[in-house]
């Protein structure tokens, strides 16, 4: 192994661990406020639920993926990760004001809200590590 990677391997470790913390909190606060149980949903086999959810953790991914490739701290990867999970929640709730019937239709499974909700995340999600370029 050369000897480059084994001294960056500390680094990618410790910045794995943070980002790999922050998805998990991220998932904590927003499964906890949703009105439905998405991952009951999902092994249901409910798909728009499955669609929601897989929009709203890749559209607080890219955020924290583009801070992991320009930071160079951890304090900075978890400070700018916490206001990626802000405005991802954010525009979570603003899509439930736009479309008031989310709570009934996720969990019926109907798909378009479904899309719609997930594309918002990925739109959100992608704007929001534009503006974490730094």
């Amino acid at each position: 192994m050369p000897t480059h990677l084994l001294t960056t391997l500390p680094a990618f470790l410790a910045y794995f661990a943070v980002a790999v913390a922050l998805l998990a909190l991220f998932l904590l606060v927003y499964l906890n406020v949703t009105p439905y149980h998405e991952v009951a949903l999902i092994r249901g086999g409910n798909s728009a639920a499955a669609v929601s959810l897989a929009g709203a953790i890749l559209g607080f991914a890219m955020p924290v993926a583009n801070v992991i490739a320009h930071s160079d701290t951890l304090i900075g990867l978890a400070a700018w990760g916490a206001i990626a999970a802000a405005v991802q929640l954010l525009a979570y709730l603003l899509a439930r004001l736009a479309l008031p019937q989310l709570a009934q239709d996720i969990p019926a499974g109907r798909m378009a809200p479904a899309i719609l909700l997930a594309v918002v995340s990925l739109t959100v999600g992608l704007i929001n590590a534009a503006c974490m370029s730094y």
